[in-house]
């Protein structure tokens, strides 16, 4: 086994670890991400593979297979692990809130990363009932929920108005950043979360957050 390559090493532990019960090798869990997203860097969605991603992982294309049901899906896994699932924090200021959760956003795919990946992604999802389901539930539906709950918190302090309609501003604030990803007609700019969410905040903020926003003092500072 000494002369084994590290793919069949790798392999070989994991099938030990199943048959005496126990966990599987967990180093795996971590270096596939992150090798998943190296190579999508550096080669695109396109070519990517599961031998690609086995050999920067260190391990074997079997192992994968064992965990991941296709490329499609490691790449969904790759990037709920770097992405997060829950990337709106509650620092007491919503309009802080927002743009942090927002900017997650645009710091993910406002690179080459984003154009070279999340078209053809989406392409994959539209023709693949069961993959779009898991994409949905693991990575866009709790991110949502996360957004979600920050509109919830900025209603409960008196800084939205009760009567928003809380999806379509969850669209408003997100779409931006899909959209220029998607299309490529204009950058995702650095400042692109923090200007979509002030905008859309002049449009649904109380009398009383805009008095606080117009002299710098914001909720919860």
């Amino acid at each position: 086994m000494v002369n084994t390559p590290n793919g069949a090493v790798a392999e070989e532990r994991e099938a030990g670890q199943q048959r005496t019960g126990r966990p599987r090798d967990g180093r795996i869990d971590a270096a596939v991400p992150a090798a998943v997203m190296e190579l999508l860097n550096e080669s695109g969605y396109g070519n990517l593979t599961l031998e690609a991603v086995a050999a920067r992982a260190g391990t074997s294309k079997p192992a994968l297979r064992r965990r991941w049901q296709s490329r499609q899906h490691l790449v969904v896994d790759a990037l709920v692990t770097t992405m997060g699932t829950t990337p709106t924090p509650d620092t007491g200021c919503t309009h802080c809130d927002l743009i942090a959760g927002i900017g997650t956003l645009s710091q993910a795919f406002g690179t080459a990363l984003g154009r070279r990946v999340l078209p053809a992604l989406v392409a994959d999802l539209a023709d693949q009932p069961e993959l779009d389901a898991l994409f949905l539930e693991r990575f866009f539906h709790p991110r949502r929920a996360s957004t979600a709950e920050a509109l919830r918190r900025g209603i409960r302090r008196g800084d939205i108005r009760p009567d928003a309609d809380i999806d379509l501003l969850l669209d408003m604030l997100a779409s931006s950043t899909y959209y220029r990803v998607l299309f490529g007609h204009l950058p995702v700019t650095a400042t692109l979360a923090e200007d979509v969410v002030e905008v859309v905040l002049k449009g649904v903020a109380t009398g009383t957050w805009r008095e606080r926003h117009r002299h710098g003092v914001f909720d919860g500072f």
